[in-house]
Parts: structure tokens; sequence; C-alpha cells
């Protein structure tokens, strides 16, 4: 059996569903195949994002935030006693907003007439695909254009085996039915403070295992470091240059080996978490037939317009280079589709912000003060800290600052941190700055309501030329 379309799509999660959609807006007849099954054994829409990854995770923070907050609200005159929290409840609240989202896609595909295939996808020669159903059943497709979306996985590590019971992934660590009573965590990155704030707010002792140095290497060192220290205050033993050597599992209880500072130690805990990233999902994608190159990391090759070796094949998301970002990839994805239809957008790979959501927040975009100095180019900054900030006070949120980094010749905006509340609201103030070229005093220049968090981003664009008016300024050298 065989069927004919203008572009096939591998994959349905960000990358590749926005790729779909925008195809099929674009007039074309657009086919996208998925494998993902979701918790009732049925095909599902939204990859990892929606169902595993970026969606649930965030419905268990912002609960999870709640409830850590109740013990704050006297402060504010308002009496909470014996506040207590349902997993259960809190688990269906969580799935409840994953079934709205994906059905939502769902709905987005019928409404633009993309015709969705439950199954796996694999790349032959030229641009035929070969379906295979969840029921085995197969059918080749003839595409015009191929998009290959198919994501990312969880990286298992030889040190800690995924047992899906006690040593879990982060999809495992969505579905805790009860509060664990010591958690492990390896791997002090996105993932792993996220979910670590999440179970450490409903009770868990959590200690966190990092093998680097330093915190958070990819984010402002100052951000990181007052990072830390809030992240420790609030309970999370976060424990760097840690060497996990091995796992294993007695009588209920995971013991891991790791190294310290030339000292072997064990960590006992109830769950390991296992976050160390993540990797591309390339598994049964590609045939020996077809012409698409993979590198050294496992990532499909590409160009800067995501075009593959292979004519008319593309690829976008997690499986090329670039941050693992949802946001990310369905930009690239719509890149794509528009490029496909004769159109020249491209994505700017120098605007694209990075979050961490935990609270506070850490948001960045751009790049930071020590890139700028490895790249010997001289800069200015600003910074305003949110204890200074009237809407922060008010709403009990001062911990954190906003940084802005320019350009010490042209001002152009070169870097925007920010550690704080609502951090990764306002960085889309630094992302619209910088895609638009703008300078430390084009922001400066602009009116910000008040009271609000914003006025944080306005004060440290003034703080870049001295001239903030809420705070004290670092005196000019004459």
């Amino acid at each position: 059996m065989s069927r004919e379309a203008d572009i096939v799509v591998i994959g349905a999660g960000p990358a590749g569903y926005a790729a779909a959609i925008r195809s099929a807006q674009l007039g074309h007849a657009v086919i996208c195949i998925d494998k993902s099954i979701d918790r009732n054994g049925q095909p599902t829409l939204g990859g990892t994002c929606l169902n595993w990854g970026c969606i649930p995770s965030k419905a268990l923070l912002d609960v999870s935030y709640t409830f850590t907050r109740m013990t704050e609200f006297q402060k504010m005159g308002i009496s909470v006693e014996d506040h207590q929290i349902d997993i259960s409840k809190m688990l269906t609240y969580k799935n409840s907003i994953v079934d709205k989202l994906t059905s939502g896609i769902d709905v987005l595909f019928k409404g633009n007439e993309v015709t969705f295939l439950p199954g796996t996808g694999q790349l032959g020669s030229g641009r035929e695909v070969t379906y295979t159903s969840h029921d085995g059943s197969q059918e080749t497709i003839t595409a015009n254009h191929v998009i290959l979306a198919p994501g990312s996985t969880p990286i298992d590590i030889p040190a800690a085996r995924i047992d899906h019971e006690l040593i879990v992934d982060s999809t495992d660590a969505l579905e805790f039915e009860e509060v664990p009573k010591r958690l492990g965590v390896i791997g002090a990155g996105i993932v792993g403070l996220e979910l670590g704030s999440v179970w450490n707010r409903f009770g868990s002792e959590v200690v966190i295992l990092e093998a680097f140095e330093d915190f958070l290497p990819m984010a402002d060192r100052r951000a990181a470091r007052e990072a830390l220290k809030i992240f420790k205050k609030q309970g999370l033993d976060v424990r760097l240059g840690a060497r996990v050597v091995s796992s294993t599992v007695e009588d209920g209880v995971v013991k891991v080996a790791y190294q310290l500072k030339g000292e072997d130690l064990v960590l006992e805990c109830d769950k390991l978490i296992v976050a160390v990233g993540r990797r591309p999902y390339t598994e049964d994608l590609l045939s020996q037939e077809c012409e698409v190159n993979i590198d050294e990391r496992g990532f499909l090759f590409v160009n800067d317009l995501c075009l593959t070796d292979a004519p008319d094949v593309y690829a976008v998301g997690d499986v090329v280079r670039g941050p693992m970002l949802a946001h990310k990839g369905m930009e690239e994805g719509v890149m794509v589709a528009e490029r496909i239809a004769g159109h020249k957008p491209i994505v700017n790979y120098e605007t694209v912000p990075s979050v961490i959501y935990t609270h506070p927040e850490i948001a960045w975009v751009g790049q930071s003060e020590d890139e700028l100095k490895a790249n010997g180019e001289k800069f200015n900054s600003g910074m305003f800290s949110y204890s200074a900030n009237g809407r922060a006070m008010a709403a009990h949120e001062t911990e954190g600052f906003v940084k802005i980094i320019a350009d010490a010749k042209t001002d152009r905006i070169r870097g925007v941190h920010i550690l704080g509340a609502q951090a990764s609201e306002l960085i889309a103030q630094g992302v619209i700055a910088m895609e638009f070229g703008a300078t430390a005093e084009d922001l400066a220049l602009t009116m910000f309501a008040h009271p609000s968090l914003s006025e944080s981003v306005h004060e440290a664009a003034l703080s870049v030329g001295g001239n903030a008016i809420h705070t004290v300024n670092r005196r000019k050298k004459k």
C-alpha cells in the first residue's frame, strides 16, 4: 500500500506539530507520523514536552510552589492552618492539563486538515517514508519534502541504570504516588533542579549530586551563585564535584556510591532521579539508503536552515544542533515550513531564551560577561535588585535581580540575565530588544508600568549608563 503527500513530518512534538500545522496553513497536503502512546495506551500528540516534560513539570512546580507559599501567607495577614497535599489529586490535576493540551493539538490538526498517522516513520531513499502502524501494518508514503522531528530521550548512565521503580528518569519522577522521604538526584541542571524543587517543597530530603565543580555553568556567574544560596536555604543539598560511581538497590533502598574531594561516599535514598541530560532520539528513523548524516554526538547534521545532506529533507528540534528547547524547535519547524513554501525566514539563534523554572526562576538570553571577556570584547553592565522593586516587595518576592549587558561602543544589548519571580516572562523583553537591535538607552527611554516587576528591567537598562533612579548608581570615573 502506498500514498503521496506534499510534506511528511516524522514526530509530533513542538517542532513537528508546529511544522505540520504551518505547512498545512500554507496550502500543503501534510501527513504527520508519531509513535507516542499516553498513560491510557492511546496515541497522543505533543511529544515529550506536552506529555512528559515541559507542561506536566510546570503543573507540579506551580502546585508545589503554591503549597510552600502557604507558610508565608501569615505575613500577609492570611491564616492557613494545617495545609496538606493530596498527591493523587495533584496528579489528576496535572494529567487534566496534559489532556487539554494534547487534545487541543488534535483539534488543530483536524482544523488544518493535517493527517495524523499513529506509529513510526523511517526515511528511505529519496523522500520515501515507510510508515508502520502500531498494529504492525506498513505502507510507503512518497513526499515532495520530509521534515524529521523525532525529539530526544533521557540519557541513561551505566552508574545508575534506570529501573523505572526506584531508579527513575524525569518522566517517572512526575508520577510519584507519594512523597519520598529521601530523594537523590543525579544532575544539577534544569531538570534536576526543577524536579528536586517540586519534591523538596512537599517535604523530601533532597540531595543533588553534580559532577561539575561550577553550579549552572551556562548561566550568569552572579545569578548562579545567588541561586545556589537560595536553593540551599530552601533545603536543596547540592553537592558539586560529586562523581557517581555506581548505584545498587538493597531492601528497597537505593545506595549511590560517589566520590567527592577524594573521598568515597555513599548516599542512601528512597528514590533516585537520573537527570543528566537528553540525547537525540534516532532509533529506526533512518534507513541505510537515505543520505542523512549524523554527527559524532548523535545529532542529525543540518545547515543553518535545517536542511540535511539529503535533498528536500529537513530536521528540526532536539535532534539537531543547538539547545534542546521546545520554543527553539517550534521556531525551526515554522521556518522550514515557510522555506518550503518559498518564503525567506530565518531563526535567530542569538536570541534563544533559556529558563529554569525553579523559584526564583532563572532566565537569560544572549551572552554572559564571562563569554564576552573570553572573546576580548568590552562591555558595560547594569543591575537592579528585586529588593528595591515596589511590586516585588508587595508580593513578598524580593529575591533576585536583573542584569543587562551592553556593548561598550555601540550600546547594543548583548545579554540579559534575570534571577527572580516571573523571570520567564520578563526575559521576553530582553529577547524583543535584542531581536530589534535595541541599545540599553532604547530600553532606558521606554516607559514601563508602575508598579510592576518589569520596572526592574527598565532600571537595569538605566543602570548601564549609571542613571538608575531607584538605586544608588556606581560612581562614574572622572
